[in-house]
């Protein structure tokens, strides 16, 4: 699949960003059939959004073992929805032979733990991949200004274990800052955000499902609808 790009200009942008728009993601359909493949660059233009090119993502929430969550703050180098804070993680996997191998949703893990050590430098052997939890699919679309956006159907992962920030070192062009918080730290902020503003699928995400979720972190199976693709935000 091919898109229109060849009338926007990625001079203005940080230099390793742009390289990263040149990444393969998976293109789907509202099914998450697979349908195609395309640039993070076509995938993330509003133009294209509005003509319905739609992708995969994965959004990791990290919890440690006081169960307080892992968010992070979007560099500013960010293209898309930058300064803004959200999960742990939130990427795409790649049109890749390991990535879009989909049962278990083992691509998605995958990916996931490829970007949690691209980003917080959290090394694969933290995170094995049977210890992630899959609760779920989202399929949103958010504007980030008016040339850019998201439109992705997301595969909602949680990890829970002895994190600490001993674990992390931050990929500064990718991650601002990063905190541990509780759960009812976070409504708090949530609730009377003050200066911490937030991306869309992490509003979506917090109004319609995390604290119910989290209040249920010793019994995810209970939590847990993988055939559903909750459609949210439009």
């Amino acid at each position: 699949m091919s898109s229109k790009t060849d009338n926007v200009n990625l001079d203005k942008y940080d230099e390793e960003q742009v390289k990263l728009m040149q990444e393969m993601c998976i293109v789907v359909n509202e099914k998450d059939e697979k349908i195609g493949a395309d640039t993070k660059k076509n995938c993330h233009l509003m133009e294209n959004i509005n003509k319905g090119l739609l992708h995969r993502a994965f959004s990791v929430f990290l919890f440690n073992s006081e169960n307080k969550l892992l968010l992070q703050q979007r560099a500013n180098e960010k293209i898309t929805f930058p300064d803004l804070w959200t999960n742990t993680c939130c990427s795409h996997p790649l049109n890749t032979p390991l990535e879009l191998e989909e049962e278990a949703q083992i691509g998605a893990r995958r990916a996931a733990q490829r970007k949690l050590e691209h980003e917080l430098g959290i090394k694969p052997e933290k995170v094995p991949l049977d210890d992630f939890v899959f609760l779920t699919r989202i399929h949103y679309l958010a504007p980030s200004d008016g040339l850019w956006g998201e439109h992705e159907v997301d595969y909602i992962l949680f990890i829970r274990g002895d994190f600490t920030f001993d674990d992390i070192v931050v990929n500064k062009n990718e991650v601002k800052a990063a905190e541990f918080l509780s759960l009812d730290e976070l409504r708090k902020k949530f609730n009377n955000p003050g200066d911490w503003k937030y991306t869309p699928w992490f509003k979506l995400i917090c109004e319609n499902f995390l604290f119910k979720w989290w209040e249920n972190l010793d019994d995810l199976e209970s939590s847990k609808d993988v055939l559903t693709i909750h459609k949210l935000g439009f």
